[in-house]
């Protein structure tokens, strides 16, 4: 018999990928733990102070793609990509948010990473697990 995990559940449903980076993006801004940016991102991946980096497909030059992968590769350091970088842009706070609690002036944003990721969270542990059955996979 097969063992039944349980999966979390935010609000009306289970958590996706999606939705736990997000989350996990919010934990590391407040504790300053997020790096915007090729440039800034480039020097971290480099540094090897990464532990997580986000990156948008939805980038005009596709140098930047083989660029940052090559170094998470080389590296180690484990890598999401995201469709859009104008929601990377908006889940970092490189915008406004109106009366209404809506964002306004999204600033697109290529490249993001986590440094230091906060509070221990549900969102996390999903991130983790992807990245353990991802490399399960692979081998």
């Amino acid at each position: 018999m097969a063992a039944v995990v349980p999966v979390p559940v935010v609000g009306d449903g289970p958590m996706g990928l999606m939705e736990a980076l997000r989350e996990t993006l919010k934990n590391a801004i407040i504790v300053d733990g997020v790096t915007r940016g090729l440039r800034e991102s480039v020097k971290r991946l480099d540094k090897r102070e990464a532990l997580l980096c986000v990156l948008a497909e939805s980038t005009d030059e596709k140098n930047i793609l083989k660029l940052v992968e090559a170094l998470c590769r080389e590296h180690g350091i484990n890598l999401i990509k995201i469709d859009d970088a104008k929601k990377l842009g908006e889940w970092t706070g490189l915008c406004k948010i109106d009366k209404e609690g809506q964002a306004r002036k999204v600033v697109r944003c290529s490249c993001a990473v986590i440094h230091a990721f906060g509070t221990e969270s549900q969102a996390l542990d999903i991130i983790n697990d992807h990245f353990k059955h991802s490399v399960a996979a692979e081998a």
